[in-house]
C-alpha cells in the first residue's frame, strides 16, 4: 500500500498537522521540521495527494485549457507551450475541446464541477461570449489570441488582427501586385473579419490594384485547398494573403497540383509562422504572430488572477513582423 500521511507522521516523530503544512505551499514550517519531514517521506516514498490538498486549501490548481480548433497544427504548438507553462507555475491544465460547442454553458457546467481555479480560452474563432460566460459564473478567465475591445470586460491577449491584415495588405503592395485577393478563414470568427477588414482598408488606399475577398469553411488545410481550387477555375489572382499558415499550405497544393508556381505565377503570404511554413518544401513567406509572448503573458495573467481575484481586466497586445521566405515575388 502506498505510504500515508500517517504513516509519515509516525516515522519523522510529528503530528500530522505539521506534514501536512510541509506540503503546502506557503504553510508556515521550522526549517528542522521540513528537513525531518521530507526525510521520512523520501524514506518510505511518500508523495502527497493533490486531490486530497485541495481540500483542505479550497485550491485544485486545475485551469481549464479550452480551445475549439484541435485539427489545425498550430495548436500542436499553442498547447505544448500552454502546458509547460502552466506546470512549471504548479498549476495542472485540464484540455477541454469545444470544436462541437455554439453555446458556453454547457463548458461553463463542465468545468465547475471539476472545480477549476482558472479557464484560459485559447481561440481566435470562438466568440467572446465563451470567456464571458466563465467570467459571470465567477471563474477567473484569460483570452487568448482574442478580439480587441476599446474596455475589455476580461483579460485579452493576443495580436492586433486588423493591424496584421494592413501588414499583409503593405507587403502586396511593396511588391507591385495589381490583383490581390484575400483567402479568408470562416466568416463567422472575429479574427477572419478582423484581418479582412485591415487588409481591405490597406488596399483602398490603392485605387490602381484591384482586390477581392472570398471564404473558407474552416482554418484547415482541406479548407485552404478546396477553395483555392475553386479561385483558380474563376480566375486567379496574382498573389494572396491567406487567412492563416495552414490556409496558406493547403492554397499552396492547390496551386502546385494545377501546374502554376509559386511565386513566379502566384504569391501567397500567410499568418502565424507555424513550424511547419518553415520547411523547405513550403518554405511559406508569412507574418509572425509572437504565440510564445502570447503564451506566457497569458499564464503570468492566470497566476496573478489567483492571487488577485478582481483585478482589473486588461489587454496586451503584440506585435507581429513579417518573416521572409519564397511565396512573394521580390521587392522591386
Amino acid at each position: 500500500m502506498p505510504a500515508t500521511l500517517r504513516d509519515v507522521a509516525e516515522r519523522a516523530g510529528v503530528s500530522r498537522s505539521a506534514v501536512s503544512r510541509t506540503f503546502t505551499d506557503g504553510a508556515s514550517v521550522s526549517a528542522k521540521m521540513r528537513r525531518k519531514v521530507e526525510k521520512a517521506a523520501a524514506e518510505l516514498g511518500y508523495s502527497p495527494n493533490a486531490l486530497a490538498s485541495s481540500l483542505t486549501t479550497g485550491r485544485t490548481k486545475l485551469i481549464g485549457l479550452v480551445s475549439n480548433n484541435f485539427h489545425n497544427p498550430i495548436f500542436l504548438e499553442v498547447f505544448d507551450l500552454f502546458t509547460r507553462g502552466l506546470q512549471e507555475r504548479g498549476l495542472r491544465p485540464l484540455l477541454v475541446n469545444l470544436s462541437n460547442e455554439t453555446e458556453p454553458d454547457s463548458s461553463v457546467r463542465m468545468l465547475r464541477q471539476y472545480s477549476v481555479d482558472g479557464v484560459v480560452v485559447a481561440s481566435s474563432t470562438l466568440p467572446p461570449a465563451f470567456a464571458m460566460a466563465f467570467r459571470d459564473a465567477g471563474i477567473p478567465v484569460v483570452h487568448s489570441f482574442g478580439r480587441l475591445s476599446g474596455a475589455p470586460q476580461v483579460h485579452v491577449v493576443g495580436i492586433d488582427n486588423v493591424e496584421a491584415g494592413r501588414l499583409a495588405a503593405r507587403e502586396l503592395v511593396a511588391r507591385g501586385y495589381g490583383r490581390v485577393a484575400m483567402l479568408a478563414g470562416p466568416e463567422s470568427a472575429t479574427s477572419t473579419q478582423d484581418r479582412l477588414a485591415g487588409f481591405l482598408e490597406e488596399i483602398a488606399l490603392h485605387p490602381e490594384i484591384a482586390v477581392s475577398h472570398s471564404f473558407a469553411s474552416a482554418y484547415s488545410f482541406r479548407a485552404g485547398r478546396t477553395e483555392m481550387q475553386a479561385l483558380l477555375a474563376q480566375g486567379p489572382a496574382e498573389a494572396y494573403f491567406c487567412g492563416d499558415d495552414v490556409l496558406s499550405i493547403g492554397a499552396l497544393s492547390a496551386v502546385r497540383d494545377a501546374g502554376l508556381r509559386v511565386p513566379e505565377d502566384i504569391g501567397l503570404i500567410g499568418l502565424n509562422d507555424m513550424e511547419m511554413a518553415g520547411w523547405e518544401n513550403i518554405d511559406l513567406t508569412t507574418i509572425r504572430q509572437p504565440i510564445q509572448q502570447i503564451i506566457r503573458s497569458s499564464v503570468e495573467l492566470v497566476v496573478a488572477m489567483l492571487a488577485e481575484p478582481d483585478r482589473y481586466p486588461e489587454a496586451r497586445l503584440f506585435p507581429c513582423t513579417v518573416v521572409e521566405r519564397g511565396t512573394l515575388r521580390p521587392r522591386p
